[in-house]
């Protein structure tokens, strides 16, 4: 992860879900990331509609010009990477796997915008529509007014669960003089 912002909001996510793969969407305080709120968005888990924009950030909407709520997420990207963002939405949504990605965009005066941005699921619960959350920062000054994303690169975040250890049994072996093995035993 490239940007501050990008760093600081996975921390904060890693830190609520604690053991968990994801933390429930009610244990994410506005508050406690107040200085990241501008850059921060929540979509909505569905395919059909694009994944529609919930709620975003006055710094995302601002990059794009207007205001995204219930505008599709996919439709940001080149059609021949909007594909690859739905299955990167996908994975972070049924498999529970933050992701970050490198994005380029084109800028009103032609010029390129290289962004970062982070998805982060949500643990699903019963009898409430899936969502998930990110942030999209610019990695230069802020560009305004961006069409045609792309993905440079991408990658996901795995959650490794704690592992317990525990302490193995030794046997000394003499297998020749001056010359002893250590067996481990389970």
């Amino acid at each position: 992860m490239k940007h501050p912002s990008t760093r600081e909001f996975f921390a904060y996510w890693d830190e609520k879900r604690g053991g968990a793969r994801a933390p429930d969407r009610s244990e994410i305080e506005p508050g406690a990331v107040r200085e990241l709120l501008g850059d921060i968005f929540v979509l909505a888990y569905d395919t059909a509609s694009g994944y529609p924009f919930r709620v975003a950030g006055t710094r995302v909407c601002a990059l794009l010009g207007c205001d995204l709520k219930d505008r599709s997420f996919s439709a940001l990207f080149t059609p021949d990477t909007r594909r690859e963002i739905e299955d990167i939405i996908a994975v972070v949504s049924e498999e529970l796997l933050a992701a970050v990605a490198g994005i380029t965009a084109t800028a009103q005066d032609g010029s390129q915008a290289h962004l970062e941005l982070l998805l982060l699921p949500f643990n699903a619960r019963a009898h409430a529509p899936v969502s998930l959350t990110g942030l999209l920062a610019p990695l230069e000054s802020d560009p305004s007014l961006l069409r045609d994303f792309k993905l440079s690169s991408y990658r996901y975040l795995g959650h490794q669960p704690p592992q317990k250890l525990v302490p193995r049994a030794l046997r000394k072996l003499a297998v020749a003089r001056g010359f002893m093995v250590y067996e481990g035993l389970s």
